[in-house]
């Protein structure tokens, strides 16, 4: 194998951490020597060790206090050289004797993004960086965004109809999308650390907005629910997002501007990425002010017809102004096709 190809054994790795690390992004670590895998590792949750402590740990479990003396390293992320909530990861490659590290994307943190490899360097290993690059940025792109911005990485989740339409005429029930798709719904929701939704939302359709079934990862923390609402009508208390076990974990923001509500679900609660379920105007109105950075959409084979567009809002008066999409990836599921892409000039490409 080679270094490409073991970089991604360790982004299969990091995977795993997906949902679960926030406010810190998933890594992966892979150790190597003599041509054959000694220790694995990814990080699993904030405050607990980061993927190459895990890996070396994995590595001396198997092979004995010098596994990963003379091996080479591969880490999806930059590894960090300051004390944090656990020690620097160079001081630990360092101490562990290795050879030569490979490293995927480098770190967006400004306190130690990019120093890592001159520490290594001056202790007598080798450093290559930018290996599977593309693909270590992509999974780290809410993370990055957190760090450029102080916003969370915002993804608009909608059903549609052929007509451009959410909602079936009465009567007959309320799912456009088939049961492949709802089904995929729910991995969405375990990458994301909220879901965004609004008060008329709550007051139509009685949603839990909770991680279901086989996709819930062991560890995993239910994603908060977020509600923004500005009209005069009260949100009905008797809902579930206010009476299911996890009650505690509902937000509610009434007549507060978006910007300062993404703020602060990063600085008070952690949130780097969210997922927005929600009727047309609010995500029309997202678009409309720039705040989004990716879109998943479920087109069903159905003309529906009615006044409920998927995206509302004011739009553009200038063409060359419209929502643009890039990196787009289409995927059949059952008779839906799911589109997933990003906006034109946000970061990460996607895969998939």
């Amino acid at each position: 194998m080679n270094d490409s190809e073991y970089m991604r054994r360790a982004l299969h790795l990091a995977e795993f951490g997906v949902g679960l690390t926030s406010p810190n992004p998933p890594v992966g670590a892979v150790i190597v020597k003599d041509g054959e895998e000694v220790g694995v590792g990814w990080h699993r949750a904030a405050g607990q060790p980061h993927a190459e402590v895990e890996a070396l740990k994995d590595a001396v479990s198997r092979h004995g206090m010098d596994a990963a003396r003379g091996a080479t390293v591969y880490v999806t992320l930059e590894p960090c050289c300051t004390q944090g909530r656990t020690g620097p990861c160079t001081t630990a490659l360092v101490q562990a004797g290795v050879k030569r590290i490979v490293i995927g994307a480098s770190d967006p943190n400004p306190a130690h993004g990019g120093k890592a490899a001159g520490i290594l360097t001056e202790s007598g290993i080798e450093v290559v960086e930018g290996i599977e690059e593309a693909g270590c940025e992509e999974l780290i792109r809410a993370f990055a965004k957190v760090q450029r911005t102080g916003l969370p990485w915002v993804i608009i989740k909608s059903a549609l109809s052929l007509d451009g339409r959410i909602t079936r005429m009465k009567g007959e029930g309320q799912w456009l999308s088939g049961p492949g798709s709802r089904a995929e719904v729910q991995e969405l929701r375990g990458e994301v650390d909220a879901i965004l939704s609004s008060g008329q939302t709550v007051r139509a359709d009685n949603p839990r907005f909770t991680l279901r079934g086989e996709d819930e990862k062991e560890g995993q923390i239910q994603p908060w629910r977020v509600i923004l609402t500005s009209s005069k009508l009260e949100l009905p208390r008797g809902a579930e997002i206010f009476t299911d076990a996890y009650a505690d974990r509902t937000l509610v923001y009434k007549g507060q501007r978006i910007e300062c509500i993404l703020r602060e679900l990063v600085s008070d609660y952690g949130v780097v990425s969210l997922l927005v379920e929600a009727g047309g105007r609010l995500v029309g109105r997202l678009l409309d002010e720039g705040w989004a950075d990716e879109v998943v959409f479920y087109l069903a084979p159905l003309l529906t017809g009615g006044l409920v567009p998927a995206s509302g809002g004011e739009g553009v008066a200038d063409f060359k102004k419209r929502v643009r999409l890039d990196h787009l990836r289409f995927k059949r599921i059952e008779n839906d096709v799911r589109l997933r892409a990003v906006l034109a000039g946000t970061s990460g490409e996607l895969e998939g």
